[in-house]
């Protein structure tokens, strides 16, 4: 467990942001001059003390005591590198990542995109309205859900898969599963990327396997299981215990030759998670540019938008979703697992063209 944290904050875009840069006023996000920054905020935190955190200017970094400063620059060299591409995926802008749940009980669309044909239809539909990635999942992993057997979750997902990778040349498919068995499958009919909600816990056999393989995935948060993971979750910080988690499981993966330029973080909102955790890990989201790899959230949905408006929820939560989409858009984040593409994008579109126009 760290001491101290590094957060890039008061953020400035487009052409004002590359004239910051270019002045040496402020710096870039990612390798983004569109999006630059003159503001630190620094977590400090004691084992059973509250975590304090105190604000400094980029040009206070050299006034630090040399143990922090030591810190703080080392962060500041991942907070700002440019983050190479994945899959022909280029992380200069944002990214829509759509959701397709060949399942029966997902939380939100369990039964919708069950059929072979309606699937294939949905991820039409989302390239179409601008998903650059469709991550397909056959087995629900909602609060609750039991464990499908792993040749049932392939046999879901199969004929799908063969079907958009015949029809889509360039599409770039993630596979959403937590065993090594149906990645292996994926791997084998042109699957992309890994997207593992147990952090490759689940099956000890996976990071074998895509190390092996050498295929991008991303790392995602979840306390507990499935079934029991919104069991009264605990932490001591969420923001910090889970930059803990990436940060050890990240350390792992580099002393096992595994190239970090593959990893995508997912802090896993709604995973083991209540409502305070989740503004939290959303509210300061940025923390985790310290760790060098590209940002994923996946709010779409998500039960703490309905502990948010109470009275005012709707069934698709489209309005909160974005609400977090744009914020995290603010924050940086590089990609958005969400379900309604069109209205997403829309939203992240038309905002970008305001930001830009300055």
């Amino acid at each position: 467990m760290r001491k101290y944290y590094t957060r890039p904050c008061n953020f400035y875009y487009g052409n004002y942001a590359r004239h910051l840069v270019k002045i040496k006023k402020a710096l870039p996000l990612a390798g983004r001059t569109n999006i630059s920054f003159d503001q630190l905020e620094i977590f400090e935190r004691k084992k059973g003390k509250k975590t304090k955190s105190h604000l400094y200017s980029i040009n206070e970094i050299k006034k630090l005591n040399k143990d922090l400063k030591n810190i703080v620059s080392n962060d500041l060299k991942k907070i700002t590198r440019k983050r190479n591409s994945i899959s022909k995926i280029k992380f200069n802008n944002p990214h829509i990542m759509g959701v397709l749940n060949i399942t029966p009980d997902s939380f939100s669309d369990g039964g919708l995109f069950f059929d072979e044909q309606k699937a294939y239809k949905q991820a039409e539909s989302m390239l179409n309205a601008g998903a650059s990635i469709i991550d397909i999942g056959g087995e629900s992993t909602r609060p609750g859900s039991k464990i499908v057997e792993e040749s049932e979750e392939w046999q879901r997902i199969e004929s799908t898969i063969k079907r958009l990778k015949k029809n889509f040349s360039n599409i770039i498919l993630s596979l959403d599963t937590r065993k090594s068995y149906v990645m292996q499958k994926g791997i084998d009919v042109g699957i992309n990327i890994i997207n593992d909600v147990s952090g490759l816990n689940f099956d000890k056999k996976s990071f074998n396997l895509i190390n092996l393989k050498k295929i991008p995935f991303i790392l995602h948060h979840m306390q507990g299981t499935p079934d029991t993971m919104q069991n009264n979750p605990k932490y001591d910080d969420a923001l910090l215990d889970i930059f803990d988690f990436f940060e050890e499981k990240i350390n792992f993966f580099l002393k096992n030759k595994y190239k970090k330029d593959f990893i995508i973080i997912d802090p896993g909102i709604g995973f083991g998670k209540n409502l305070e955790h989740n503004l939290r890990i959303i509210s300061k989201i940025s923390t985790f540019h310290s760790l060098g790899c590209p940002i994923l959230i996946g709010t779409s949905k998500k039960r703490f938008i309905e502990h948010i408006v109470t009275k005012f929820d709707t069934p698709d939560r489209t309005g909160g979703t974005l609400a977090s989409v744009l914020y995290g858009l603010l924050q940086g984040v590089q990609l958005f697992r969400v379900h309604n593409v069109k209205e997403i994008n829309q939203g992240i579109l038309v905002f970008n063209k305001i930001l830009k126009t300055n």
